[in-house]
């Protein structure tokens, strides 16, 4: 497949922050981005948040319980 080469300016945090991630998936910089494009392309990014969105919208009541438990707890907060 013919390559084309892009240029972005991102903030430097943004940019050590991609090549870490691409090293830690054992990827040159290029393929890391390329995959998320095709993951954001084919909806396998919005599908994982609707799923994290459904997930709360189900179990939010379990967070909230505990959040409420830890506030009725003595010494659970700092002065």
């Amino acid at each position: 497949m013919a390559k084309t080469q892009l240029g972005a300016r991102v903030d430097d945090e943004i940019a050590e922050l991609a090549r870490a991630r691409a090293k830690d998936r054992g990827l040159p910089l290029g393929e890391y981005i390329a995959a998320l494009v095709r993951e954001d392309a084919d909806g396998l990014r919005q599908r994982g948040l609707d799923a994290a969105r459904r997930f709360l919208d189900e179990h939010q009541s379990v967070f909230d319980e505990a959040e409420d438990a830890d506030r009725h707890v003595p010494g659970a907060h700092a002065a």
